[in-house]
């Protein structure tokens, strides 16, 4: 072992340590889980738990079945792990298609992880490093997202802890050789088919090389900021949601006592009352699709929370992949009312304006997207 290895894995586990610390007390007194894929990453990882904590801890290796002779490796990986004293098993799931490969794969591995933890108050702890949160932004970057995507992978999203993302690659490289461990290098890792593998290998170091060196960590640095960012956003948004959702006829009748519906007596409610039938587009409009939102109480909102506040009340009612055009058309409707339709968001899904709310309905024939 050398001194450079030596301190790469005192660095792993301090990052370690510290983010167990940090955990909420109910997360950091159950036992921990590790996923492992038996790279130097999630591997480095793992001996860094074992030397921190006193109790017992688990790890499930994830077999995805996508790669010749997988079953094999991942039940040696189970059987190593458990000679040294983890609690190991194997996991085989079946790979879908939705997300693209890499996404499909880490959907099935995530829900395979939640499963196996062996309190529900579990952390499961994964390798994500430094240069992985780096090549995150990038991505993001590179596909105009926003601050939420921006702002990379969280270090705790319950049951999600990623105690490495202040941690090179390199290090984890080196604590496994402190260790004398051999690692398994996953080819899809290397493989130029994935966008992720060709930012590692291609984007990333051109940029260190043209931009002087430190590219990989002011991204991860940029991450943190936008993380602060989104999370404020987020809490405005929460509570602009919360104030301008429309009660439904039933909610109102409850909280009046029984009364019911009509009750007003005018010619509309006003803004924050029952929505009924009657107030949207006549008969053939398409069933009307969760909880209607007073328009008056949106527009006062700054648009960057405003939009916030509609991608997820969009979302919660079934919209999907969400477009910025299609975000931009919703925000419209409140923004820049000048009587116009609103966007089609594809499953049969439009948003309308009408009488002061933005109500989401559903056609039997779906209009095209906007």
């Amino acid at each position: 072992m050398t001194g450079d290895e030596s301190a790469a894995a005192a660095r792993v586990r301090r990052a370690v340590r510290a983010a167990l610390t940090r955990l909420p007390a109910v997360a950091a007194a159950a036992p921990p889980l590790v996923g492992c894929s038996g790279g130097a990453d999630s591997t480095a990882l793992l001996l860094a738990v074992r030397e921190v904590v006193a109790g017992p801890v688990h790890a499930v290796v994830v077999d995805h079945g996508l790669q010749d002779g997988s079953a094999g490796r991942s039940a040696a990986l189970a059987a190593w792990l458990r000679g040294l004293g983890v609690t190991a098993s194997v996991r085989p799931v079946v790979v879908g298609e939705a997300g693209g490969p890499e996404g499909a794969a880490r959907t099935a591995r995530y829900v395979a992880l939640r499963a196996a933890r062996p309190s529900p108050s579990s952390p499961v702890l994964l390798g994500h490093t430094l240069d992985d949160q780096a090549e995150t932004v990038l991505l993001g970057l590179g596909r105009g997202s926003g601050a939420r995507s921006l702002s990379g992978m969280r270090a705790w999203s319950e049951p999600w802890l990623r105690p490495l993302l202040g941690v090179r690659r390199a290090d984890t490289v080196a604590a496994c050789a402190a260790a004398g461990v051999e690692v398994w290098a996953d080819p899809h890792n290397a493989d130029p088919r994935f966008a992720r593998s060709r930012l590692r290998h291609e984007v990333l170091p051109l940029l260190e090389d043209v931009l002087g060196g430190g590219v990989a960590a002011a991204l991860a640095r940029t991450a943190d900021q936008l993380h602060d960012d989104d999370a404020a956003l987020s809490a405005a948004a929460a509570r602009l949601l919360s104030a301008a959702l429309v009660a439904t006829d039933g909610e109102r009748a409850a909280r009046a006592g029984g009364a019911g519906p009509g009750d007003s007596g005018d010619n509309g409610p006003p803004p924050g009352a029952a929505v009924t039938e009657s107030a949207g587009p006549g008969p053939g409009a398409g069933e009307v699709v969760g909880t209607p939102l007073d328009a008056g109480v949106l527009a006062g909102a700054e648009p960057a929370v405003r939009r916030r506040v509609l991608r997820e009340w969009l979302a919660g009612a079934g919209a999907r992949a969400l477009t910025d055009a299609q975000l931009r058309a919703a925000d419209d409707l409140v923004g820049a009312w000048r009587g116009q339709g609103g966007p089609a968001l594809g499953g049969g899904l439009v948003l309308t304006r009408a009488r002061g709310r933005l109500v989401l309905r559903r056609h039997s024939r779906p209009r095209d997207r906007a």
